[in-house]
């Protein structure tokens, strides 16, 4: 990886939560076709757990999820750069309610490399970067809604 950081888009991370340890495993097709298509190139990718009285521990991919699913993540068996160090999945499992579990993947932007790419060589560098939630994006939308027809905001 080292040897073409110059030529690689933007890389991310995200931690997704599994209420009560339970991975299906319907999402693993669709994170497999992006990397098969080239949007993205996973770099990363590690479970942990949550147990009741927070002890935050590491899972093998053969423990993620029930047989099913984990036949899906096979294909990632071995898809780690060691980007992800004990102390961020330590930091992950603060995110995470007692008895979950989650998947912290480190993944490159590929579709976004050529234009990341050409960026470094004008001498241009990104400072900042972020997600905006969808809950967010909803609520600002459905205030716009309730400002234009002069009611007030639904409030959750």
């Amino acid at each position: 990886m080292s040897d073409n950081i110059e030529e690689m888009g933007p890389v991310d991370y995200v931690v997704v939560e599994f209420p009560g340890n339970k991975m299906t495993g319907e999402a693993f097709p669709l994170l497999v076709d992006l990397v098969d298509r080239g949007i993205i190139r996973l770099l990363d990718l590690r479970f942990v757990r949550k147990d009741a009285d927070g002890t935050v521990t590491a899972m093998e991919l053969s423990e993620a999820g029930d047989g099913e699913s984990t036949l899906s993540l096979s294909v990632f068996d071995g898809a780690s750069s060691e980007l992800l160090g004990q102390d961020d999945l330590e930091e992950a499992g603060n995110a995470l309610q007692p008895g979950n579990a989650a998947a912290i993947m480190v993944y490159e932007n590929r579709w976004a490399a050529p234009f990341a790419v050409a960026l470094r060589r004008s001498g241009a560098q990104m400072v900042a970067s972020g997600r905006i939630p969808v809950q967010a994006l909803l609520a600002s939308i459905d205030a716009v809604e309730a400002a234009e027809k002069g009611s007030p905001p639904a409030t959750e």
